[in-house]
């Protein structure tokens, strides 16, 4: 029997190494049919004529039409904002989508009707080309102003930065395409706009030509009233930001504001080369790398209008003012943390910091926290989501005794829920009877209530944030896995004011990571032996996509600080858990093991007559207890949480058993 079973796993063994050298040669022609395709994209492509053909189908819609659609196509580096005409409109314009080969730009408008939870596509024959990295602002006027941005070839080979102007009517739907006076503005991406009385404020961004990214650090107004672009004259020996992109810039009653914000420095690193002899020494050599900074600094633009008696084309004097470091700034220092302007304050979401392990591999840290920078007092706070809690019942008073009074009340109760539920069927009726008002108006407001979340959305950066009546939007981001790049498709609402919990409008799955890394599946084909590991690399072909919800994102965080040996304990000492003692509502840490310490010593040392089992002292067992009934408090603090939850809102305090009441008689005295 042993040959046997011998004999059939051999053989198991050979169509298993059969089976995984098939799955090789696949996997290589798909790598083959992947360059083939990344091949014919001709690098040194005519951009001008691919806008140009793009112009020519743009100029086939003869107007603008609104069509309500499903929710946008994923997309990072588009511009996101809240409509300065109405209180109930999110706009989302162009962006880029990258799958690991191909890069695909967009030049679509979005609308989101917040109240009817919809979305809308506008077509327009006036419309901007297709781009990411632009950026946008609102005006007095209650109009939206667009500069800038970049598209590339789809191998991202070659790229083209704009240097168009539009505007866009929020209210008609409608582009315009500035044509300015004079000089204007660069080309770039990755700058930011904001607005000062009728002026529009520019700073900042890249130019990327293929070989090299050169960050810029001009300053530019518009003036709505004249159509005109100039750059302001600032003061000889003055200080002012450095180059950077993809920082904050918020408005202020006396110019503009600014804070952060990324670039690459060219530095000069000395590099030893060792001699053929191998010996100690070495020649030193210098080499050129660029290094990545993340700026924590602020800086105040301060405009002045010219004099009352001055020609009406004067420009108006600005200058740049270095503020002192903001307080309680977030730790680490972290790149792609986006802000929007709220009252005041800016609020920041989301960022990866990057630890540079050596020059092959770098590990990156992503995160999910909120933040409020006060802009007057230069100080960041953190925003942190309220448990939910029912509100507590102020006159319980009575409330017993007086059975009249609650059974009328309940009577009332009734009344009032049979007149709403009357009134509801009468309007389903009519609206039903009714052919130009259709069933969907009538549920506009049950469409727009989710669910609430008590988490914040998966950890990103490059998210896309707006606000509308007080009510923060979170649009896509991009998260890192290893060498895949995710463009997340989804949308969250957070109540800046009630800080309940986070809405989910919509999340849908993400797409496959098309990119190909031959080394590493070389590597994990020809490592991978194990028969567990064969079965699961044959149940899942093509790209892993990590668990990107918001409750993964924790459950990742403690496995990778507890480790995988502590999880399999877990689940091992599960069965035991379900009968150790349990923790009381508002019972602290010190009463729960007091009151259970007998059972946790038990645990830990048995049966001390046993030689089997080495005998601890008092000091020692007693210490192991505690450890394991305080993991024992805080596995199950979840739970007693929502228990005092409930026995607040029924109105009652806390729990104290009748035993323990005996037994602390002589030294606590009653509770009031």
């Amino acid at each position: 029997m042993a040959k046997k079973d011998k004999k059939s796993k051999n053989v198991g063994k050979k169509a298993r190494v059969a089976a995984k050298q098939t799955k090789k040669a696949t996997q290589k022609e798909r790598r083959e049919r992947t360059r083939q395709r990344d091949d014919s994209d001709d690098e040194d492509l005519d951009l001008e004529t691919v806008l140009a053909e793009y112009e020519k189908n743009q100029a086939q819609f003869l107007k603008v039409t609104e069509t309500t659609c499903s929710p946008p196509s994923p997309r990072s580096s588009a511009s996101f904002i809240g409509s300065p005409a109405s209180g109930k409109e999110l706009f989302l314009f162009g962006g880029e989508y990258y799958n690991g080969t191909i890069a695909t730009f967009f030049n679509d408008l979005f609308v989101y009707m917040i109240e009817k939870d919809e979305w809308r596509r506008i077509t327009s024959p006036n419309s901007p080309l297709p781009r990411s990295g632009h950026a946008w602002c609102r005006s007095t006027a209650n109009e939206i102003y667009l500069f800038g941005g970049e598209f590339s070839s789809p191998k991202q080979g070659t790229f083209y930065h704009y240097n168009d102007f539009w505007k866009l009517d929020p209210s008609s739907r409608e582009w315009s395409k500035i044509e300015t006076k004079g000089k204007g503005p660069p080309a770039r991406s990755g700058h930011r706009m904001t607005f000062w009385k009728h002026y529009i404020l520019l700073f900042g961004g890249f130019q990327d030509t293929s070989q090299q990214t050169k960050y810029l650090q001009d300053l530019w107004v518009y003036d709505s009233h004249n159509y005109t672009w100039f750059s302001p004259n600032l003061p000889p020996a003055s200080q002012k930001p450095d180059a950077r992109s993809s920082f904050s810039f918020h408005p202020h009653e006396d110019g503009a504001v600014m804070c952060g914000g990324y670039s690459r420095v060219k530095m000069m690193v000395a590099a030893t080369k060792n001699t053929k002899g191998g010996g100690g020494g070495g020649q030193q050599s210098l080499r050129s790398l660029l290094k990545p900074i993340v700026y924590q600094d602020s800086w105040f633009l301060r405009i002045k209008l010219p004099a009352s008696g001055e020609s009406p084309n004067t420009f108006p004097g600005a200058r740049w003012e270095r503020r002192k470091k903001p307080v309680n700034s977030p730790n680490p220092p972290r790149a792609g943390a986006t802000q929007v302007y709220h009252k005041g304050r800016g609020i920041l979401f989301g960022g990866v910091h990057d630890v540079e392990e050596s020059e092959e591999g770098i590990e990156s840290e992503f995160f999910d926290q909120l933040f409020a920078w006060n802009i007057e007092r230069n100080r960041y706070y953190p925003i942190t989501l309220r448990r939910p809690r029912a509100a507590a019942q102020k006159q319980n008073e009575g409330r017993n005794s007086k059975r009249e009074r609650g059974k009328a009340d309940e009577e009332s109760l009734l009344r009032n829920l049979a007149v709403l539920e009357t009134k509801e069927i009468l309007e389903v009726a009519t609206e039903d009877s009714d052919t130009k008002q259709p069933l969907q108006s009538g549920n506009d407001s049950k469409m727009a209530v989710k669910p609430l979340v008590n988490t914040m959305p998966h950890a990103r950066f490059n998210a896309q944030l707006a606000i509308q009546d007080d009510t923060l939007y979170i649009f896509g981001g991009t998260y890192e896995n290893k060498d895949c790049e995710y463009t997340l498709d989804e949308m969250w609402a957070v109540d800046l004011v009630k800080l309940d919990g986070v809405k989910e409008i919509y999340r849908r799955e993400l797409e496959n990571w098309q990119g190909i890394n031959d080394d590493e599946s070389d590597t994990e084909t020809s490592d991978d032996t194990s028969d567990k590991a064969e079965v699961d690399s044959e149940d899942n072909e093509g790209v892993l996509l990590p668990d990107l919800t918001a409750d993964s994102l924790k459950s990742q965080r403690l496995s990778l600080a507890e480790g995988l040996e502590e999880d399999e304990a877990d689940k091992s000492k599960s069965a035991e858990e379900d009968v150790r003692p349990f923790p009381r509502p508002f019972e602290s840490l010190r009463d729960f093991f007091t009151r259970t310490s007998v059972v946790w010593q038990e645990l830990v040392h048995p049966n001390p007559k046993n030689e089997k089992i080495p005998i601890f002292s008092m000091k020692e067992v007693r210490k192991t207890a505690f450890e394991i009934a305080e993991t024992r408090w805080w596995d199950c603090r979840e739970e007693v949480a929502a228990l005092e939850d409930e026995q607040e809102e029924a109105g009652i305090g806390e729990v104290v058993s009748i035993a323990d009441r005996a037994s602390a008689a002589g030294s606590m005295g009653r509770r009031r």
